[in-house]
C-alpha cells in the first residue's frame, strides 16, 4: 500500500494518513483518575477485549455507536485513558471502513465466511488498524491471531489490487464503504469528486468549538484555553470557531464547564449565521439539545423571545442545561407533539408572528458520517423517503409562525439533492408568497461565494473541512 499524492487514496494504492483529532463524539470516553497519569504502554488484550464489546454492540444488537461506546468504556474503567481513546478510535475507524474491510478479508482469507463472529470482528478490527497505517508486524502480534489469520493480513495488499481492478462502478461502493443505493447518490451529487468526497467523509473529524459571545470573544477563549494548556487556532471560515489541537476530553476543561464554548460543528455555526436573529421574536423549530439555540441567543443580545421548540423531552432538557451554563434567559422551551391536530393546535399561538424561523430540519445525516460512521448502514431508500417527505411537512407547518416580511431558514445536515434543494423547490411552488435570499447577501460576498452553491449554502467535508450542510433563506413577501 504505498502512498499517493492524489486527493483520492484508493485501498492498493495507499492508506489513509493516520487521522488528527478525535470527534467530538469520540471524545466523550468518561474521565478516570487515570487522565492524570502520563501515558503507558496499551494492554492490547483489553483494549481487544473492549473494542469487540462495543463493536458488537454496534453491528450485531443495532446500538448507536456513541451509545455503545458510552457504554462500555463507563464499565471498563480498570482502562487507562490512552487505551479509552484507542477504543474508541479503533471502533470508529473500522465502522467508516467497514465494507472496504470486509472486502479485503474475503479475498485474503480463504474461510472468512465461515469463521465465528468473533473471530471475524478480531480480523476486521486488525485490518483496519492496517488500513489506517499500523505496521502488520504490529498488529499481528497484539492482535491474538492465529497463523491462519496472520498470513491473510499480509496477504491484503494482494486484495487490495484485486479491489483496485474491479470496474469503477463496482469499485466506488465498496472503496467509499457505502451501501449501493447511497453511492448512486454521491455520484450523482459530486460527479468526478465522488471519490475525493467519500475520503473526506472517511476521515475523522477535527474537534470544533463556537465561542459563547456571552463571556467573551474568540481570541479571548483562545488565550483562556493557552493558560489551560489546551492549543486552538480559528477555524478559516466561521469568525466565531476553534479548532482544538488535543486529545482532552473537552467536557472536563474548566472553560467548557463555566459556559466559554459550546462544541459545534464549523458547518452548524454557519447555518446558525444565515438566521440573523433579530431581538425580537425567533423559533428554533427543530432545536434539539440546543446548539444553535444557543447561537441565535447571543446574536440576539439575550434579548427578545427565542422559542426552542422539539418532540424530544429529554434534548429540551439538555437544552435548558446548557442555557443555565451559557448564561442564556431568552429561551423559551416547548415540547411539542411530533405530527397530527394537536401539533398544529400546539403552535398556533405564534402563526403569523415570528421574525425568523429555523427548520434545521431531521434527515439522514449523509454530511455527518464522518462523525457517525454507522448511520451509513441503517440508512434505506425507504427511509430517505421518509424523510423527505417529514421535511416537506416540517416546512409547511413551521413556515405558517413566518410574519409578513419575515424569514424562513431551511437547513440540514445532508448532502443529498432530494432532502435539499429539491424540497425548497416544491415549498416554493406552493408557496409563491416566499422567495429565495442568496446566501452570499448575508454572509458577504467574500465568505459566501466560498461557501454557497447557487443562492444556497452548501458545504462538504472535501471542499470546506467541515460536516455535509445546506442552507436556505426563504423570504416572507410583505
Amino acid at each position: 500500500m504505498k502512498k499517493n499524492p492524489r486527493p483520492a487514496r484508493r485501498p492498493s494504492q495507499s492508506r489513509p494518513p493516520r487521522e488528527r483529532r478525535a470527534s467530538s463524539r469520540e471524545r466523550r470516553a468518561p474521565d478516570s483518575a487515570s487522565d492524570a497519569r502520563p501515558l503507558r504502554p496499551l494492554r492490547e488484550d483489553l483494549v481487544l477485549q473492549a473494542c469487540l464489546e462495543a463493536y458488537g454492540f454496534i453491528r450485531h444488537e443495532g446500538r448507536l455507536a456513541d451509545r455503545a461506546l458510552d457504554f462500555t468504556l463507563r464499565h471498563k474503567r480498570h482502562l487507562y485513558s490512552n487505551e479509552r481513546r484507542a477504543v474508541a478510535e479503533r471502533v470508529y475507524g473500522l465502522l467508516r471502513r467497514q465494507r472496504t474491510v470486509d472486502f479485503l478479508l474475503e479475498h485474503a482469507h480463504s474461510d472468512f465466511a465461515h469463521l465465528t463472529t468473533s473471530r471475524q470482528d478480531v480480523l476486521r478490527l486488525a485490518t483496519s488498524r492496517i488500513f489506517h497505517g499500523e505496521p502488520t508486524e504490529v498488529v499481528a502480534r497484539t492482535s491474538a491471531l492465529t497463523r491462519e489469520d496472520v498470513a491473510a493480513l499480509e496477504a491484503l495488499p494482494k486484495a487490495a489490487r484485486k479491489l483496485e481492478s474491479l470496474p469503477p462502478t463496482k469499485r466506488f461502493p465498496i472503496a467509499a464503504s457505502l451501501p449501493d443505493f447511497l453511492a448512486a447518490r454521491f455520484r450523482e451529487m459530486f460527479g468526478q469528486d465522488a471519490e475525493r468526497a467519500t475520503e473526506a467523509m472517511n476521515e475523522r473529524a477535527q474537534l470544533i468549538v463556537r465561542v459563547n459571545g456571552f463571556k467573551g470573544d474568540r481570541e479571548q477563549l483562545r488565550a483562556r484555553l493557552a493558560e489551560e494548556g489546551v492549543e486552538s487556532f480559528p477555524t478559516p471560515l466561521s469568525p466565531l470557531g476553534l479548532v482544538l489541537d488535543t486529545h482532552t476530553n473537552a467536557f472536563s476543561i474548566q472553560s467548557f464547564r463555566e459556559g466559554w464554548f459550546e462544541i459545534q460543528d464549523e458547518g452548524s455555526q454557519l447555518l446558525g449565521l444565515l438566521v440573523d436573529a433579530p431581538p425580537t421574536k425567533v423559533v428554533d423549530a427543530c432545536a434539539g439539545a440546543g446548539g444553535k439555540t444557543l447561537q441565535l441567543a447571543v446574536q440576539m443580545k439575550n434579548r427578545g423571545e427565542l422559542y426552542a421548540l422539539d418532540i424530544d423531552e429529554r434534548r429540551i432538557g439538555e437544552l435548558r442545561k446548557r442555557a443555565r451554563r451559557d448564561g442564556v434567559h431568552n429561551v423559551r422551551t416547548q415540547v411539542i407533539p411530533a405530527q397530527g391536530a394537536e401539533a398544529d393546535e400546539a403552535l398556533a399561538p405564534l402563526h403569523g408572528k415570528a421574525d425568523r424561523v429555523l427548520v434545521d430540519a431531521p434527515c439522514s445525516g449523509t454530511g455527518t458520517f464522518r462523525r457517525k460512521p454507522d448511520a451509513r448502514y441503517r440508512l434505506t431508500p425507504e427511509m430517505l423517503d421518509e424523510h423527505v417527505a417529514r421535511q416537506k411537512t416540517l416546512l409547511e407547518r413551521f413556515s405558517r409562525m413566518v410574519k409578513p416580511g419575515g424569514r424562513l431558514i431551511y437547513g440540514t445536515c445532508s448532502v443529498l439533492r432530494e432532502e435539499n434543494e429539491a424540497v425548497v423547490e416544491d415549498f416554493l411552488a406552493k408557496h409563491p408568497d416566499f422567495s429565495v435570499r442568496p446566501v452570499t447577501e448575508e454572509l458577504g460576498p467574500e465568505l459566501g461565494a466560498k461557501v454557497s452553491q447557487g443562492p444556497f449554502l452548501r458545504l462538504a467535508p472535501h471542499l470546506h473541512g467541515t460536516d455535509g450542510f445546506f442552507g436556505a433563506i426563504l423570504v416572507r413577501a410583505k
